[in-house]
């Protein structure tokens, strides 16, 4: 299995640059369960993009502080790239930035949280699971959000909710599955980035985020679940 895994952080803090940046992270979640895949990423904000998207068995789009709502030339690309590949029936994993993009790209809508930004971890509630994933009612992945999507493409359905976010997981059929969360963040990076974070936020929100990522976070679960999707897709 091929993935292009397309990179959209553009954080270049001293903070990232201590810590593993995206492609290393999506990697190593995908390489515990699948070892012998083979991911290239695309940096976009960088302006790297897949030449030819016909070479590749999916696509995997992560999470950015930048917002989908905005028109930089390269987020202005990568939607026209979303749709290109839908028509084509390529199958797309989307997490946080990359969740939010595959909506707007076909279609939904993209707002900010109606409640304070989401920090630290979040239990998404499993309403409709989908033939790939487990039985287990909820899974607790990092989150750290100040958009979500308000409204859904045609065609897609929700797959779970989780505290002030009605859209936390969709699907689109078997060809997108998306999730407002990190799977990719380990324990201790996300107890890094609610540090970091935190200062810039009222204090309640650093106190809740803490409390959040107390119980854990099923990254690897998840990685399963993104594994079997692009399985059935095949």
């Amino acid at each position: 299995m091929h993935i292009a895994l397309l990179v959209t952080n553009t954080d270049d803090s001293d903070f990232a640059a201590r810590h593993p940046r995206d492609a290393e992270k999506f990697r190593h979640l995908i390489a515990a369960v699948r070892p012998d895949w083979h991911m290239t990423a695309f940096d976009l904000p960088k302006g790297e993009f897949p030449e030819d998207i016909k070479g590749f068995d999916g696509l995997l789009i992560g999470g950015s502080p930048a917002s989908v709502r905005d028109a930089d030339p390269w987020i202005v690309r990568l939607m026209a790239l979303i749709r290109t590949a839908h028509a084509a029936g390529l199958p797309m994993v989307g997490a946080c930035f990359g969740h939010q993009a595959i909506a707007q790209a076909l279609g939904g809508r993209v707002g900010a949280n109606p409640g304070p930004f989401v920090l630290g971890a979040s239990e998404t509630e499993i309403t409709a699971p989908a033939p790939w994933m487990d039985a287990a009612p909820r899974i607790r992945l990092a989150a750290a959000h100040g958009e979500q999507v308000l409204a859904l493409p045609p065609g897609a359905e929700v797959i779970g909710h989780s505290p002030g976010c009605p859209v936390a997981a969709y699907r689109i059929g078997n060809r997108v599955f998306a999730t407002q969360h990190h799977p990719e963040m380990t324990p201790d990076f996300a107890a890094a980035l609610v540090e970091e974070f935190a200062p810039h936020f009222p204090p309640e929100v650093g106190q809740t985020a803490r409390a959040a990522l107390a119980p854990g976070i099923e990254g690897p679960r998840f990685a399963e679940w993104i594994a079997r999707f692009f399985e059935q897709a095949a």
